[in-house]
């Protein structure tokens, strides 16, 4: 994905210092990350680095013990007290897609995709059932928007899941592993969705596990290992020529686990 070789893009996320336990584990210490507007950052790293902690605290999801997260010019200071208030407006920046699909069992595909909308931003109805049909066309489920979740395939309920997100109007999409808990045939049709997000500009963070996506489409790669970054760069130099040994340990792992 190219973005020109005018002026340097806008940066729209930055986090510094991230830290956060649990009881006496250490899950981040002290994570900074900068994500230009109209990017893809793909976190990789084993399981239990602090990669879906570190997405969820741009959702305030989960509150840190210290650090700042900047989304556009919404900021939140975890070495202070953060109030409902602050989290709310940093949520709103963001649309988050998770693991599994998360859907309201007892509302169709259509109805998902509108609730955001309707009940937390209190949107004309007609706007938003209009806007939430074009969700469902851009994801290829238009044909499904009656349906219920039981009734859609896991990539269907997934692809569902982003138009969701989407309707929000976020500033900023964020994926946990999008595709972990698909078949593997399913998996393609999620990544098409986020390529094409990306190449319609859209400002991505994404947790997975998914090489050959990084590979394609990240702007940029960032390797977590116990709580910090250990290496960060364009998916090239990071996936095909890692500078450390723990990265270069942790991708033989995964692409050559035999």
């Amino acid at each position: 994905m190219s973005h020109g070789d005018q002026e340097a893009p806008v940066e729209l996320l930055r986090v510094d210092g991230l830290q956060k336990s649990f009881g006496t584990n250490h899950v981040l210490r002290g994570v900074d990350l900068a994500v230009p507007e109209g990017s893809v950052t793909v976190l990789i790293g084993p399981s239990g680095s602090g990669k879906t902690t570190v997405l969820r605290s741009l959702n305030a999801l989960e509150v840190q013990d210290a650090g700042t997260v900047r989304i556009g010019d919404v900021t939140v200071d975890f070495s202070t007290p953060v109030d409902r208030r602050a989290r709310v407006r940093l949520r709103a920046q963001s649309g988050m897609v998770f693991q599994a699909h998360n859907l309201f069992p007892h509302l169709t595909a259509l109805g998902n995709v509108m609730e955001g909308p309707l009940v937390v931003q209190r949107r004309p109805r007609d706007e938003v059932r209009e806007e939430a049909m074009g969700l469902l066309r851009r994801v290829g489920l238009a044909e499904k928007a009656e349906q219920y979740p039981y009734q859609l395939s896991g990539g269907q309920q997934q692809r569902v899941g982003i138009a969701r997100a989407l309707a929000i109007r976020p500033r900023l999409m964020l994926f946990d592993e999008p595709t972990s808990a698909l078949d593997p045939e399913l998996v393609g049709e999620v990544l098409g969705v986020m390529r094409d997000l990306a190449a319609d500009g859209w400002t991505m963070v994404v947790v997975t596990h998914e090489m050959r996506f990084a590979q394609r489409v990240a702007d940029q790669v960032v390797f977590l290992d116990g709580g910090v970054v250990v290496e960060r760069g364009a998916p090239a130099q990071v996936l095909t020529a890692p500078r450390e040994e723990r990265t270069r340990r942790f991708l033989h792992r995964i692409l050559d686990p035999l």
